[in-house]
């Protein structure tokens, strides 16, 4: 069980990237769109912490910024009906505080958000992950109210489709878009903003 790979980014795709270790042996990891390793460049070293999933006919490799991604994404692939692909759809709207948040909090809404999961299945996560997570830091989670605002945000969402129809790829728009923070602002705002990081 390979449970984190350090080395350099090789290259990046929209839904996973290539890690170079020491060795020269290029790991595809499949990582939550609007990742933090999205921030990197090629050539920055990372430690990706992972998750082997290994099935009849494919191995494959999941990665997170850290062990709390991580151990999220172990939690929700328990739930009956969430396979990997559906814990990296969740993952990819939702960031960890968030997460903790709507499944503390019985948000049925913003874990259906994502791609493939629909009301009954959001509300299985909750009812199967709610005491498994335990207490946490009401504090800590105010800290970090603005990733659900930003992640969950309907705006963000049509300002990245707006600039992939501008000709960007889905990356180079997540990227951009995942650096605006601040108050809540309209389409042509974060459009303007996210232009200005390309």
């Amino acid at each position: 069980m390979i449970r984190y790979i350090k080395g350099i980014i090789y290259h990046q795709m929209d839904s996973s990237i290539i890690v170079e270790n020491s060795s020269g042996i290029g790991f595809n990891i499949m990582i939550p769109s609007g990742s933090s390793f999205y921030k990197l460049t090629d050539g920055e070293e990372v430690k990706v912490h992972t998750s082997m999933i290994v099935k009849e006919d494919d191995i494959s490799l999941y990665g997170f910024s850290d062990r709390e991604e991580l151990e999220l994404f172990e939690l929700l692939i328990t739930v009956s009906g969430i396979g990997a692909k559906g814990a990296m759809s969740i993952m990819s709207v939702l960031s960890p505080n968030a997460l903790k948040l709507a499944i503390a909090s019985g948000d049925s809404k913003s874990i259906s958000k994502a791609n493939g999961v629909g009301k009954k299945t959001a509300e299985r996560i909750i009812i199967d992950l709610k005491d498994k997570l335990g207490s946490f830091d009401e504090t800590e989670l105010d800290a970090h109210i603005d990733d659900k605002i930003f992640v969950n945000d309907d705006t963000r969402s049509e300002a990245k489709i707006a600039l992939i129809s501008l000709g960007y790829s889905q990356q180079e728009a997540e990227n951009a878009i995942s650096k605006i923070k601040g108050e809540s602002l309209s389409i042509e705002d974060y459009i303007k903003l996210a232009l200005k990081q390309m």
